[in-house]
C-alpha cells in the first residue's frame, strides 16, 4: 500500500501553531476560527488529506482524512509499503524581480510609557529575522502614546531606543503614522486609545467622531469633517496630523539621512486605512453584514446639506433612510437591492458626495505628509472590502466609501489621487481565494480575487507602486505560494510586481523551527533566489521499507 500526499494540503510534518490573531491594522473582520475559508493560511486547520491506495490502482473513494496531531508514527510505519514523494505545483521564482520583505513588529512593542517591551527577547527575534535576509520591519508609531497627554508635547523616547536596535542590526524600518485607536477589532491583544487630550475634547464635542444614523459615536479615529475645523485646542485635525509627522521627521533625521527609513505609511482612517469605519464590531456588526454609512456628525451633515443646495435639490441634504442595519443584506434593503435607490438620482448624488469626502481627506493628509517628509516615499493603505462584490450595488464597499457599484469604477479616482502625491498603495487581501469564500460563506457573494484584479490594475494603470501584506498570519507553504503568485503575476504581460511585501506579524509561532524554515524559504523566493527543494513537500523523505 502507498500513501500519496497531495500538493494542495498541509504536510503531516508541519507543526501547527496557535490560532492566529488579526491585527488592529488589518481590515479583515474575522478570526481564523471564524473564517474557515482561509484557515489554511494560519496553520490552524487540524486535518490533512492523504490518498491511501494499493500499489496496483486506487479510486477517489479511497480519500480519507488524517488528523496529524493523533497519528502514531510507529503504527503508521507498520502499514506502509512505500512512500511516494509528490512534487508540489510550484513556480520557480529564481531570477525574478526582487520583492523586499518586511515583518510587522508586535502591536504593543512600545508601551504607554514609551518604553520598549521585553527588549532582550525582541533583539533575539530581530537577529533571527536578519539571519534569513529579511529587508526590515514595520513599526506603528501610535499617536495615542507619543502625544498622549498634552497637545504638541511628543515623547519619542521608546521609539528612539527601538529604532537604534533595528539600525544596529542593519535592518530598514517602514514607519506607520498611526492616528487611530488600537483595540476593539477581532483578536487585538493591546489597547491604545487616541490621545487623552483629544478624548477630553470629544467629551464636550462628540461630533469630532464618526457617527452612524442612530447617533452612535465611533472613537477609533476622528471624522474627516474636522479636517479644517479648529476644534482640537485651536488646531484643525490636518494641523494636528502635520505637527505630529513633522515632529517625527525632525526627531529621527539621522535615520532618514542614513536611508534606514525608506518609506512612511500614513494612517488615513480606522485600522490606518482609507475608509469609513462602516463595520465596527463594537456596534454588533458581523460578517457579512453590509455595514452602515458614517456621516451623521454635524460637520459632515453640514457638508452634505451644502452639496445638496449647490446641486439645486436642498431636500437631498440627508442620509438615505432605507439602508436598514449593520447586519442587513443588500437584497433586504430598499437602497442596496438590485434596482434600488443606490442607482436613483438621489442615490448617485449621495454616493458621489460620500466617496468624494473620502478621497478629499486622503488628498489633504497625503499633501501634508509630502510636506513633512519631503524626499521620502510615502504610502497609504486601502482595505479589501470583498463581500457582496458579486452583487450590483457592492453594498459593503459603498458604506465604506468606495463608490464601486457594478456600473462604476470606484478605485480609479482613488489611484489618481495617490498618483497626485506619488504615494504607494498598500492593499490588504491579495492572499484570499474566491473559491474558499464561496465554499464557506456562499451567501456573502464575495470575490476577493476579482477585487484584487481591479484594484491592482487601477493602481498600475495610474503608474503607482503597489505593496501588500497578508491579512491573516501564514505559516504554511500553500499560503506562501498564493502570496508569491500575486506578488509576481505570471500572466502580466508587462512583468509588473509588488513593490514590497510586509508579513503580519512577528510572534512566537513564526519563530518555531518548522514554521521559520518555511518563512526563510518564502523570503528567498520573494527575493528571486533559488531554493533547493522546489516542488517537494517539506519534511518528507524517500523511504522503501521492506
Amino acid at each position: 500500500m502507498a500513501i500519496r500526499l497531495t500538493h494542495s494540503v498541509i504536510p503531516v510534518s508541519v507543526k501547527l501553531g496557535a490560532p492566529a490573531r488579526v491585527s488592529a491594522r488589518s481590515s479583515l473582520p474575522f478570526s481564523v476560527g471564524d473564517w474557515r475559508g482561509v484557515s489554511t493560511f494560519s496553520g490552524a486547520r487540524p486535518l490533512v488529506s492523504a490518498k491511501v491506495k494499493p500499489r496496483a490502482e486506487s479510486t477517489e473513494e479511497d480519500r480519507v482524512p488524517i488528523e496529524d496531531s493523533s497519528i502514531d508514527d510507529h503504527d503508521s510505519t507498520d502499514q506502509l509499503v512505500d512512500v511516494e514523494i509528490v512534487h508540489f505545483e510550484e513556480r520557480d521564482f529564481s531570477g525574478t524581480a526582487r520583492v523586499p520583505v518586511y515583518v510587522m513588529l508586535p502591536l504593543g512593542v512600545i508601551d504607554m510609557n514609551s518604553e520598549v517591551v521585553e527588549p532582550e527577547e525582541l533583539l533575539d527575534q530581530l537577529r533571527t529575522l536578519k539571519s534569513v535576509n529579511v529587508d526590515g520591519v514595520m513599526v506603528d508609531c501610535w499617536w495615542g502614546i507619543v502625544e498622549a497627554h498634552t497637545p504638541q508635547v511628543y515623547n519619542w523616547s521608546g521609539y528612539k531606543k527601538l529604532f537604534q536596535m533595528i539600525r544596529e542590526l542593519g535592518l530598514k524600518i517602514q514607519v506607520v503614522m498611526s492616528f487611530h485607536e488600537c483595540g476593539g477589532n477581532v483578536g487585538d491583544d493591546v489597547h491604545i486609545q487616541i490621545p487623552e487630550w483629544v478624548r477630553e475634547v470629544g467629551q464636550s464635542n462628540p461630533d469630532i467622531y464618526f457617527t452612524d444614523r442612530a447617533g452612535r459615536r465611533n472613537t477609533e479615529c476622528l471624522t474627516w469633517g474636522i479636517d479644517k475645523q479648529r476644534v482640537l485646542r485651536g488646531r484643525t485635525a490636518l494641523e494636528v496630523y502635520f505637527d505630529y509627522m513633522r515632529s517625527f521627521r525632525v526627531e529621527f533625521d539621522e535615520f532618514f539621512e542614513d536611508k534606514i527609513i525608506p518609506e512612511i505609511e500614513v494612517g488615513l482612517g480606522p485600522c490606518g486605512e482609507l475608509r469609513y469605519p462602516s463595520y465596527p464590531a463594537q456596534f454588533g456588526w458581523k460578517y457579512p453584514g453590509i455595514g452602515e454609512f458614517q456621516c451623521y456628525d454635524k460637520y459632515l451633515m453640514k457638508s452634505l446639506k451644502e452639496a445638496a443646495e449647490v446641486r439645486g435639490h436642498s431636500f437631498w441634504g440627508r442620509g438615505p433612510d432605507n439602508t436598514e442595519t449593520y447586519n442587513s443584506t443588500p437584497h433586504g434593503t430598499g437602497f442596496f437591492r438590485d434596482g434600488g435607490d443606490y442607482d436613483s438620482y438621489y442615490g448617485r448624488f449621495f454616493l458621489n458626495w460620500y466617496s468624494r469626502v473620502l478621497i478629499d481627506h486622503g488628498d489633504r493628509v497625503l499633501a501634508m505628509a509630502n510636506l513633512a517628509f519631503e524626499g521620502t516615499c510615502i504610502a497609504a493603505k486601502l482595505s479589501g472590502i470583498h463581500w457582496w462584490y458579486k452583487t450590483a450595488s457592492h453594498a459593503a464597499e459603498l458604506t465604506a466609501g468606495f463608490y464601486n457599484s457594478s456600473n462604476r469604477d470606484g478605485y480609479g479616482p482613488i489611484a489618481a489621487m495617490f498618483k497626485k502625491h506619488d504615494a504607494a498603495l498598500n492593499f490588504t487581501c491579495v492572499e484570499l481565494r474566491t473559491l474558499d469564500q464561496h465554499e464557506d460563506f456562499p451567501e456573502a457573494l464575495a470575490d476577493p480575487e476579482g477585487l484584487v484584479w481591479q484594484v491592482l490594475n487601477a493602481a498600475w494603470d495610474a503608474s503607482i507602486p503597489v505593496a501588500s501584506e497578508n491579512a491573516l498570519p501564514c505559516y504554511d507553504r500553500e499560503g506562501y505560494n498564493k502570496i508569491l503568485e500575486n506578488a509576481k503575476p505570471l500572466t502580466d504581460p508587462d512583468g509588473r510586481h509588488l513593490s514590497c511585501f510586509t508579513y503580519l506579524r512577528l510572534n512566537p509561532t513564526l519563530m518555531e523551527s518548522q514554521n521559520f524554515k518555511e518563512f526563510e524559504r518564502f523570503v528567498k523566493r520573494m527575493h528571486g533566489e533559488a531554493v533547493p527543494d522546489l516542488g517537494l513537500a517539506p519534511g518528507t523523505q524517500e523511504t522503501n521499507p521492506e
